[in-house]
């Protein structure tokens, strides 16, 4: 009699450790099945699909501070784009200076009117010039803020019998803003000088 119920108290032992192992086991389960879907629910609404030319391209959402150094430079770039590109059309050369002054402080306003009070806008108008920019390089510091950037570029003066071209250096500050349609990057430029702007060269057109 006595052997049977330690019989049955040995099954018992085992039964319940292996209830036990199994319940240990679901939980586990569940567990990393609960975390897997998190970090499932987390990627999909990371991604973006954009409708280009009728077809759908994948994009992945990201911090901005993991894009501000490019972010930053081609906010550099779009704004020296748009201040020295002109063309001689009156309407042409607001809307580009519109568009850049939304970009950087009164620091870039300030240079505008001078060149406008001075006739150089005027100039080019009357005496069918065009002017192009292509930029070299920009560096930007994102170690302290506001973050200071120095922008390297040439320019081109398209006259009717030749062609200026000239060496531009720039550098200046840029602080954090709120993105909009007119500044989609989010960056105001500021304290923006002119280092270097010298002839290099005229090439003479055929």
């Amino acid at each position: 009699m006595f052997t049977k119920m330690k019989n049955i108290d040995t099954a018992f032992r085992y039964v319940r450790g292996f209830t036990m192992l199994v319940i240990a086991g679901c939980i586990v389960i569940c567990c990393y099945a609960l975390y897997k879907s998190f970090e499932a629910v987390a990627l999909t609404q990371e991604k973006v699909y954009i409708l280009a030319n009728g077809k759908a391209l994948e994009a992945f959402s990201s911090d901005r501070k993991d894009n501000v150094p490019v972010e930053a430079k081609d906010h550099v770039k779009t704004f020296h784009t748009f201040f020295f590109t002109l063309d001689p059309d009156d309407k042409v050369i607001k809307e580009n200076i519109t568009k850049a002054l939304y970009l950087a402080d009164d620091s870039a306003k300030r240079i505008y009117d001078d060149l406008k009070e001075n006739g150089y806008y005027s100039g080019i108008i009357s005496g069918n010039i065009s002017q192009t920019i292509r930029i070299d390089s920009v560096s930007v510091s994102v170690k302290e803020y506001p973050y200071y950037f120095r922008c390297y570029a040439r320019q081109d003066i398209i006259r009717t019998t030749s062609i200026l071209k000239r060496n531009l250096i720039t550098e200046g500050t840029l602080r954090n803003v709120s993105r909009s349609d007119n500044n989609p990057h989010g960056f105001l430029i500021e304290r923006w000088v002119t280092l270097e702007n010298k002839d290099i060269g005229v090439e003479n057109r055929k």
